[in-house]
């Protein structure tokens, strides 16, 4: 774990920038939707719920929509179409041309999320993905990405728990609701 949080650091910046990023869209009206698969599909979940929530301090709450826990689109869909439109058919749906798309890959290599990533950037959404050791195809579809360099799957997602929550740190910062503070790598030593 020690040799993963070393080469966090740009992940630290990645995440940071975004959540800097995000607040705009999000305060614009825009939204932010997310998916994964299995352990990614809740980390999804788990940011979206910081958004329409709250993650530390209280705010307004934010559009943000979770594709992996949409159980009726995703059982229709899956009935009717192939495996591959499971994430890209709600991105089509639900996003517009200045949303962000975050998708969460401990391989990087899922077939309905690179759907989602092509959908997403054909639809004019940001595409920002979270996933485990480069190269990967869903890091070279997305606008940018932020990449674990970790061997095994529990490492990658811890790490991208992480970030999510240097993410929305940062949203709450530029909305003026949080700690005026960046973190860095140092600030991570303590997990």
């Amino acid at each position: 774990m020690s040799q993963t949080l070393q080469k966090f650091g740009g992940c630290v910046d990645i995440a940071d920038e975004w959540g800097v990023r995000l607040a705009a869209v999000l305060e614009a009206g825009g939204r932010l939707l997310a998916a994964g698969n299995g352990g990614s599909a809740a980390q999804a979940q788990h940011l979206t719920a910081e958004l329409v929530g709250r993650y530390r301090e209280d705010r307004a709450p934010f559009s943000a929509i979770c594709l992996s826990a949409e159980t009726s689109s995703l059982t229709a869909i899956g009935n009717d179409y192939p495996p591959e439109e499971l994430f890209a058919r709600q991105v089509e749906a639900h996003g517009r041309p200045g949303d962000v798309l975050v998708l969460m890959s401990t391989s990087g290599r899922s077939g309905n999320l690179l759907a989602a990533a092509r959908r997403g950037r054909r639809a004019g959404l940001q595409v920002w993905s979270m996933t485990g050791p480069v190269p990967n195809p869903l890091a070279d579809l997305s606008d940018e990405h932020c990449s674990v360099d970790a061997r095994y799957t529990a490492t990658v997602q811890e790490m991208h728990l992480v970030a999510l929550h240097i993410m929305c740190a940062a949203l709450d910062r530029e909305l003026g609701v949080g700690e005026p503070a960046r973190p860095s790598v140092e600030d991570l030593e303590v997990l």
